[in-house]
Order: C-alpha cells, then structure tokens, then sequence
C-alpha cells in the first residue's frame, strides 16, 4: 500500500488526485433526500445534513477512538472507529488492515464494516454496526461482585455457549486465513438478546501456510508493520499466549488464539484471572510462560464459584504451555467442548468417572424408560430384601 499525505482539509493521494470533504465537519453529507410532507402530498428536497452525526464517545485506546453516531441517510445508530491525529505509518497500516480483515469475515459472531471514510482532519475512520449489551470484561465483574441477575443469567451452560460463539468467529477467521491475536474479555461483546460478537480486529494477522497463502503484498504490508513495532509485545499481555509473550511473530498459528479463548474461559467460569496479583510487565509476561493455573479446585470452593471436573480438564489442555499439547483446531475445540456438554466427557478422575456414569443412566433412562425403570425397581427390590433378611438374621 502506498502512503497518503494530508494537507489541511484537502486529502492528497498517492496518485496526486485531490478530494475535499463534501460535508461539514469532514464527514460525508446525506445522500438521500429529505421528504417533507404538505398534506397528504410528499415533497422531495435535497438534504443538506452531515450523514454521521457524532453522539458520544464509547472508547478510545492506542489505536484511536471510536464514537457512538447517528447515520442521518439510514437513520440508525453507529459506531465510528477513527485513527488518532498525527499517527504515524504503522498504525495507519494497521488501521487499513484491519479494515480490510474484517471485510472479508462476514460471519454472524464478527461485527461488520458499512463504510469507510475520512474526516477533515484527515483522519481514516471506518462505520461499523453499533453493538448493544456489555463486554465481557463487565459480565465478568458481575458476577465476581456476585450480582444476582447476573448469576441468574449467565449459568455454567451459558458461559459454555458465549465460549462455543466465540470459537465459532474464530473458526471462520482461522479458514480465512485470519488469527486474532488480541482477543479478550474486552473485545467480546454479549448482546440483550445473547448474540455474541467478536471485536477489534486490529492486530490480526495473515497466515502463511498452504491453506491461506500469502501473497507478495500481503507479505510487504506485515513486514512493515511489524518492523514498526520492532520488540514491542503485540497484544494484551494476560491474555496471550507463551509463545505470544515471547514475541514469536512470525510463528504463531491458530493455536495461540486458542489459548486466549482458554484464557478468557477459565476467567468467565472461575471468576479469576490465573495471572491475578501480578502488575508488571514482565512479571506478567513471565507468568504467562511459566505459571499453570490451578485447577480442580471446585470442590472447596463456594457453590457459587463451583466448576464441574470436566470443564477444568478442558482448560487444563486449552492452557497447556506447549502448543503441541494443546487443542491443535477450533474444531477439535468445539467437538471436545461439545462431548462435554452431552455428557460425554473423558473419565480422568473420580469426579469424571462418576459424571459418565451418571450421565450414561441417564441417556439410557431417557432412551429406553421401560427397561430402566423395571431393572431399577427389580435392584431395588433385591437390595430391600437382602436388607431384610441380614436384619431377620441379626436379631
């Protein structure tokens, strides 16, 4: 990609072709016209108005900011994510990637770009759908503070689902040839209705590989980016994974998202962060590689804070250190989280081996209700009279 320059309100491209903001405040200005009603006879007039209207801010960060605003052609509300002012070639380069990445993953659990633009400023923005609900970053709060309509809503079978949503977004992205690289509590929003969207997408990165190869511009635009952020710890450190932490750039593959998701489950069912306590950097960055959450622990804990075995053994290899032993694809993931869920989970302790077993009861109960409930009356009837006859001969 070639680099712009900016000179005042006039936005200079590479090609020497000179554009001016058409609307008031740098944005574009209505396309369709106003109607206006006279009686029972509508009048067509031409609008005037900006088309996006800013309302307020809804966050801001090292990429830019991003402004709740109303779209006066479309009347509805969005979100407007734009550069900082001044900012420098890196991060123009991946403001345009990500906008880019996100245009192609078109998939129900990733927001979706409308429109891109620049203001008169000269900065890039691009409009997104504007999500409603809460991250899950506040969830989580929630539910530590032991808010009751929080618990009441997001149940461990809840919780299992947002996980199963967040998967699938990653599943899309991955076959696209797409890793995250920053996902978190933060960048996952849960809607009033349990829809579930996976957000910023800014520090995604093409895969090379034979499913998703690379091509030469494609390669260019990484290499830049990355040499702009020479040494830097791309990501959020307690969310990333060891080889992340590291700053192995140029190996990470779908398994580093992985276990960021694992991350962000073990956080959303035990309520705690594995790293909770550490405040600096490289503190942070060293637990990331070598502290192992403590797991299996459910049995001491409140019945508030309870995590059944199967799901700690589904976290235990979500964070294994090595990749090698971890889940190696978002569909052996989602296939061993979905075991879980019918209940058929791997027997890997006592508490494992009596949640099969129970579990198989109750599948053939639900299966075969007669023959059940008559060999379960019959054992019955036997133990009784075992019963009877020790006490018959004990007294």
């Amino acid at each position: 990609m070639t680099s712009d320059t900016l000179s005042g309100d006039t936005h200079v491209t590479s090609t020497g072709t000179e554009t001016k903001p058409t609307a008031s405040g740098g944005l574009r200005g209505t396309v369709l016209p106003r109607i206006e009603w006279e009686g029972p006879t509508p009048r067509v007039k031409p609008s005037e108005r900006v088309r996006f209207e800013e309302l307020g801010l809804l966050g801001e960060g090292g990429m830019g900011e991003v402004v709740l605003a109303v779209d006066h052609d479309i009347q509805r509300e969005v979100a407007l994510k734009r550069l900082p002012e001044n900012c420098d070639l890196g991060r123009v380069l991946r403001f345009v990637e990500e906008i880019r990445t996100v245009g192609q993953l078109e998939h129900p659990n990733i927001v979706p770009v409308h429109d891109v633009g620049i203001d008169a400023t000269g900065r890039y923005y691009f409009v997104m759908k504007h999500l409603r609900g809460e991250t899950l970053e506040s969830i989580i709060g929630r539910l530590k503070a032991g808010d009751q309509a929080a618990c009441a809503r997001f149940t461990l079978p809840v919780r299992t689902q947002i996980l199963l949503s967040v998967l699938s977004a990653l599943a899309h992205a991955h076959q696209q040839g797409f890793i995250h690289r920053d996902l978190k509590p933060a960048n996952i929003m849960v809607g009033p209705y349990g829809e579930v969207t996976v957000m910023d997408w800014g520090l995604a990165k093409r895969l090379r590989g034979p499913e998703a190869p690379m091509t030469e511009p494609a390669q260019s635009r990484e290499r830049t980016v990355l040499e702009t952020q020479l040494g830097a710890v791309l990501g959020t450190p307690f969310y990333m994974s060891p080889e992340q932490a590291r700053g192995e750039h140029d190996t990470l593959d779908e398994r580093s998202d992985l276990y960021a998701a694992a991350v962000v489950f073990h956080e959303l069912l035990h309520l705690d962060h594995y790293l909770a306590g550490k405040t600096e950097l490289r503190a942070v960055l060293d637990g990331v590689q070598r502290d192992t959450p403590t797991l299996h622990r459910s049995s001491f804990a409140p019945p508030d804070r309870q995590v059944p075995a199967d799901l700690d053994w589904f976290l235990a290899r979500g964070l294994a250190k090595d990749r090698a032993a971890r889940f190696q694809s978002t569909r052996e993931m989602v296939d061993e989280l979905q075991r879980i869920i019918r209940g058929e989970c791997r027997v890997q302790c006592h508490r494992t081996f009596m949640k099969r077993v129970f579990s198989a009861q109750q599948r053939a109960l639900d299966r075969y209700p007669i023959p059940v409930m008559v060999g379960a009356a019959v054992t019955v009837g036997v133990v009784l009279m075992a019963a009877a006859l020790l006490l018959n001969t004990l007294w």
